[in-house]
């Protein structure tokens, strides 16, 4: 048997170390999330905590910053026009979140707010956004930051039409607090990721049938992470499967466990877990399909944007393969 090296070791020094529980986060440098693929390839994705979004350049391996302040910026999606639709929410700030939905003309760079407030009052974090070919859009409205500047009295999904009109479509009790949100290739269901950092909170991701003017019915569970980190943002490829950022190492609090190690969870429609693909980081915030065959899975995580080949091209609104 091959001698163990003496740099190999699981255990912690306790002669030195106070905390057995190991080191944890004593602040953040950037904090990833939302990430969309245009068509050319550009990878565009928030940093919620500088308050910017970012762009990537594949071919260049280049990084820099197309937008700042950003309002917050959260989930960003090209529409069915390759636009930019961003969720500006209001995570990781003193309240100084824009808290609306804007849509960028990325030819003119015009930008135009599609909705600021509901029934007039302003909207928790616009977290995440799901679109249609035909113009609708779905977007969700959690609050993950501090409680006590919301205006709101609860958290919702929401409806734009294409003439502007914005519908509150789904909320308490039917779900807790909506996170990710995507549809389906032939755009017949609506899914909604329902991740409550409470005991005993929800860790689901619901399915919805899609009407054509829609409306949602026929809610049901595609999958449950309980007890362990719930999912986050989430993608579709062509054939109808979930990929979810989900999972954690380290449970930031008694309301959810290590159960679920932190990666993009697959899951296919009908309930079956497919696999996951491990992240090395203890956060995977958001997932997107991009690269010129969508194959290339883009993925947010902790201060980071990672990518891999997949099998399996993609589904996004803007382009039809």
């Amino acid at each position: 048997m091959a001698e163990q090296s003496r740099f190999q070791t699981e255990v912690l020094p306790e002669t030195f170390v106070a905390d057995p529980s190991g080191v944890v986060p004593a602040t953040w440098i950037a904090f990833t999330e939302g990430p969309a693929a245009a068509e050319d390839g550009t990878v565009y994705f928030s940093d919620i905590i500088n308050n910017r979004i970012m762009r990537f350049e594949p071919q260049a391996g280049r990084v820099s910053v197309w937008r700042q302040p950003s309002g917050r910026a959260n989930g960003l999606l090209f529409d069915a026009e390759g636009r930019l639709l961003a969720c500006e929410g209001n995570e990781f700030s003193d309240n100084d979140g824009n808290r609306r939905i804007t849509r960028t003309n990325m030819q003119t760079g015009d930008v135009e707010v599609l909705t600021d407030r509901f029934d007039g009052v302003r909207y928790n974090a616009p977290n995440d956004i799901a679109a249609r070919k035909n113009g609708q859009l779905f977007f969700t409205d959690p609050c993950y930051g501090r409680r006590d500047q919301m205006e709101m009295k609860h958290e919702s999904v929401y409806r734009i039409a294409p003439d502007g009109r914005v519908t509150r479509l789904i909320t308490q009790p039917e779900i807790e607090r909506p996170n990710g949100i995507a549809i389906s290739p032939d755009e017949r269901t609506l899914y909604v990721v329902d991740s409550c950092s409470t005991v005993g909170g929800n860790r689901k991701i619901w399915a919805f049938d899609l009407a054509e003017d829609g409306r949602v019915s026929n809610q049901r569970v595609v999958f449950d992470f309980a007890p362990g980190r719930g999912g986050d943002g989430m993608a579709v490829d062509q054939e109808g499967n979930l990929y979810v950022a989900a999972g954690i190492q380290r449970p930031r609090g008694p309301h959810e466990t290590d159960d679920v190690p932190p990666g993009i969870w697959i899951i296919s429609p009908d309930s079956r877990l497919r696999g996951r693909i491990p992240i090395p980081e203890d956060l995977v915030t958001n997932v997107t399909f991009g690269g010129e065959d969508l194959r290339t899975l883009y993925i947010t995580a902790g201060k980071s944007l990672y990518s891999i080949r997949v099998r399996i091209p993609g589904f996004v609104v803007h382009r039809r393969m």
